[in-house]
């Protein structure tokens, strides 16, 4: 992994694959390059950033090709270096690819190859790929095409690559298993990329390559077959993106940007879906289902990172509202730990990108099981919706900084309604009840806006007393302890402080060693049922002399008194306050992170879309 653009057409696709990769920067990346076709391949890569494979290409420009692949790539096998970078050459350099995905037969496959007189110049499992293909090419006298089919048969794991071939200068090959490509139709011309943020700026007309699936791109043809040589009939579909949404509009971060895009995606997200005129929530894509919804007897939920903290906050909402069981898992423990599942069960897989190799995963087995499988996903076409049975997206548009933000927060706003139209299928809410929850869901993307109106220049003037901490805590009960996780988790994401969230009544079971005056502790200490609990949690932090940073409902004056630093949010049900709380800590976060020169969009080691285990 991580990012692949490709071009064949009538146009230079040296410019159009540099400006796809930096399109493609936002997944997280360390190492960079391209390969272009004019009579021989010629192939540029870099370890760094896309700016120094400029620099290390400029001296060798113009150059002309009608034809070419690049790759951002997030290194898995091998070292970030200018060797294992992508493109890879064949041995005898007639063929070059760029992958994303993991082989797991490499090593069974590069033996092979080494018996046959291959050499290795990386330590990467896609070198070992292209030589098969190569060996195949040579050996079985077929056109390249039947190289990478024949070649692909044989390899286990995941991918989604481009190839080019010297011998055949005309063509561009690509193909996906568990990782995602997306081809972009033009006039003469196709673009080809891992997802669709490189194309949107020359076309809205995309085809998603299936799983097993192989196109062979001509200028002017495309022609789409499974690995075992069956034809497909592509469908082309529309992109709903446009070419701002992946632009900064003038925040100095794309995460900035998203965090006060929030009022604008929640919006969006419960559009069309929660009725003033009738009181109800609609939540279409789950209609054909929802018999079964109401007959499981329990719900799973799984998901990584962000969308773990969406479904742990989904668990509480649930149960709360519908009285339904529900179980929360990590995907990637949830497909080895041979879990008990069955046809009476719903499983929910929540994914902002739609492409998590371990939530991917996950579906397959709950759907083995016989499950019904439902997704909450960001990106349409992507993996997930097309796999799962039903399922809603949040239609927050495209999130380029790697750290999520609008992601969580239109994840958990869809959970929401869900669980309301849960509850009022099951009848286990008053009217009363349900129209409170109802009434405050409505005001939530006004309230999201005076949060951020009303909080951003506090954490920006807080943020200096604490961009040299070492280790943050992030406390918090019922309804908000899995908004302390989400906060110690983006701290730590972009900023690199050590941060850990836990429930507030644990700190007693251990983390409460660590508090001195040198620990900040962050409480979300919003006004609901546990209020009273919390503000005795105060007291023990402040007892050992820690530094309190504060989470409250505004008015409130008792935590006032007692915390070193108070920020305040709109006062609203109890079931909404995670929405809210969570925003004061995704701005801390990024203003100590930009205070500590971190580079917020695209933090060290991580990738936007994890498409590998």
């Amino acid at each position: 992994m991580c990012g692949i653009i490709g071009y064949i057409g009538h146009q230079q696709a040296y410019p159009i694959l540099i400006n796809g990769l930096k399109r493609l920067e936002y997944r997280g990346y360390d190492s960079a390059g391209i390969a272009l076709l004019n009579g021989e391949i010629k192939v540029f890569k870099k370890q760094g950033r896309v700016r120094d494979l400029e620099a290390f290409v400029a001296p060798s420009l113009p150059l002309e090709a009608s034809i070419g692949i690049g790759h951002t790539r997030w290194a898995t096998h091998g070292e970030p270096n200018d060797v294992n970078a992508h493109p890879h050459m064949s041995h005898t350099l007639n063929f070059a690819i760029i992958h994303n995905g993991i082989i797991e037969n490499y090593d069974a496959l590069k033996e092979g190859l080494v018996e046959r007189g291959y050499s290795f110049a990386s330590e990467t499992d896609t070198e070992v790929l292209v030589h098969l293909i190569e060996e195949i090419y040579r050996v079985s006298d077929v056109s390249a095409e039947d190289a990478v089919r024949l070649a692909l048969q044989k390899v286990q794991g995941a991918f989604g690559i481009l190839v080019l071939c010297k011998s055949e200068p005309n063509v561009l090959i690509a193909a996906r298993r568990s990782s995602p490509i997306v081809i972009g139709l033009g006039d003469g011309e196709f673009f080809v990329a891992s997802d669709a943020t490189p194309i949107i700026q020359y076309t809205k007309n995309v085809i998603y390559l299936d799983d097993n699936e192989v196109a062979v791109l001509r200028a002017d043809d495309l022609s789409i077959k499974s690995i075992r040589n069956i034809p497909r009939i592509p469908q082309v579909q529309t992109l709903d993106l446009e070419l701002e949404a992946i632009e900064k509009g003038g925040y100095p971060h794309f995460m900035v940007k998203e965090i006060f895009e929030q009022p604008k995606t929640i919006r969006d997200c419960m559009r069309g879906r929660v009725s003033r005129a009738d009181g109800e929530v609609h939540l279409g894509g789950l209609v054909d289902v929802m018999p079964r919804i109401l007959k499981a007897r329990r719900i799973i939920i799984v998901g990584c990172g962000t969308s773990w903290h969406a479904g742990l906050l989904a668990e509480y909402l649930i149960e709360d509202l519908a009285r339904v069981p529900v179980e929360v898992e990590y995907a990637s423990e949830f497909r080895y730990r041979d879990p008990v599942l069955t046809a009476d069960d719903v499983v929910i897989a929540i994914s902002q990108s739609g492409e998590t190799a371990d939530t991917l995963a996950a579906i397959q087995l709950a759907k083995s099981a016989g499950a019904l499988v439902l997704g909450i996903c960001n990106v349409v076409g992507a993996s997930i919706p097309r796999l799962t049975d039903a399922g809603v997206y949040i239609h927050a548009g495209p999130e380029i900084g790697v750290a999520s933000t609008k992601a969580f927060t239109s994840q958990v706003t869809a959970l929401t309604m869900f669980a309301l139209m849960l509850a009022r299928a099951r009848r286990t809410l008053s009217d009363e009840r349900y129209n409170a929850c109802l009434q405050a869901l409505q005001l939530l993307p006004e309230q999201v806006r005076l949060t951020l109106d009303n909080t951003a220049p506090k954490m920006q003037q807080i943020a200096p007393r604490f961009a040299d901490a070492t280790n943050f805590l992030y406390l918090g009960r019922g309804y908000n302890f899995p908004v302390a996780l989400e906060g110690a988790l983006k701290l730590k994401e972009i900023s690199y402080i050590h941060a850990e969230g836990y429930p507030a009544a644990e700190m007693k079971h251990g983390p409460i060693a660590l508090i001195d005056e040198n620990m900040p502790v962050v409480f979300i200490a919003a006004k609901d049922r546990f209020y009273e609990k919390i503000l005795s949690n105060i007291l023990e932090v402040k007892a050992r002399k820690g530094v309190v940073i504060a989470i409250v409902t505004e008015g409130d004056t008792r935590i006032a008194e007692l915390a070193d630093y108070v920020i305040a949010i709109p006062e609203t049900d109890e079931v909404l306050i995670p929405i809210l709380s969570v925003i004061p800590l995704q701005l801390l976060s990024y203003y100590i992170a930009v205070l500590r020169g971190c580079d917020v969009d695209q933090p060290r080691n991580l990738a936007k879309s994890v498409t590998v285990e």
